[in-house]
């Protein structure tokens, strides 16, 4: 389903890596179709970021908007929530900060939205070589034959094919594997859920309790493959926290309790 009234917000999310933010705002301006708006999720970034921000807003295409906190550790779920009730769109598109997206990326999402339906995109893994030469050249156009890509069949983009490998993956319904790196969903969906758990600070599980929500609400899981696509700058490893334990423990609990909404999320900044 595509509807061309449905105003969609991108909100991307970043902290302190004003290089590759730099490089994905560059790709949206290289969008075959532009979203409604555009906000920057700041979890607390330094005064670089904000410059930056700054100064593509004086010549962005569409509203550019900077929503940031103050930087009190990992709080990727608070500042999403705080992003997403700022937004004016029906429809939320979300990526992180260090994703270069495909010139048909927004059109891609629009054309697989449909009610009652979160999307999870897929992403091309980038080395580290091919990053930072990306981000020094500001490069933003990668083919299946760049050298330097580490998952070479997430790169294929064909609208034909999309819809039926997507069809195909998105049968099994599962809150496995999800990343918030590359999703989308309806704003009312992400009311009934209550967004975003700040039960969950630090790295870890944040998205995996947000669709075990979503699910048990009877919101389904679209893999969209061959479409959307994303390609994701080399950095180091982040899957160390002192907090992920209890954040698997809270999984747990949701998974177990068939939760449907969180305590603590989105409707407070409503």
């Amino acid at each position: 389903m595509s509807d061309e009234s449905v105003k969609t917000s991108l909100i991307i999310t970043t902290y302190n890596r004003k290089d590759a933010l730099e490089l994905v705002l560059i790709s949206v301006l290289h969008q075959s179709v532009f979203p409604f708006e555009v906000i920057v999720a700041d979890d607390g970034s330094k005064d670089d970021t904000t410059e930056l921000i700054k100064f593509y807003q004086s010549n962005f295409p569409v509203p550019l908007h900077h929503c940031w906190h103050e930087d009190s550790g990992f709080r990727l779920s608070h500042i999403r929530n705080k992003a997403i009730a700022l937004a004016k769109g029906d429809y939320i598109i979300m990526v992180d900060g260090d994703v270069v997206l495909h010139r048909q990326f927004i059109r891609d999402h629009k054309l697989h939205l449909a009610p009652n339906q979160f999307i999870q995109g897929s992403r091309v893994l980038l080395s580290q070589e091919i990053s930072q030469s990306a981000m020094a050249q500001k490069r933003i156009s990668f083919s299946p034959l760049s050298l330097g890509i580490i998952n070479r069949l997430n790169t294929v983009s064909c609208s034909f094919l999309s819809p039926l490998v997507s069809k195909f993956f998105s049968r099994k319904q599962t809150h496995k594997a999800v990343r918030g790196c590359n999703m989308s969903y309806w704003k009312s969906d992400l009311i009934k859920v209550n967004g975003f758990s700040e039960e969950f600070v630090g790295w870890g599980r944040e998205d995996s309790e947000f669709a075990v929500r979503m699910l048990n609400n009877g919101i389904k899981r679209y893999n969209l493959k061959f479409g959307a696509v994303v390609y994701h700058l080399w950095h180091k490893e982040n899957k160390t926290s002192d907090l992920l334990e209890k954040n698997d423990k809270a999984l747990a609990i949701a998974i177990d309790a068939k939760r449907r909404v969180c305590e603590v999320g989105l409707t407070q900044y409503l």
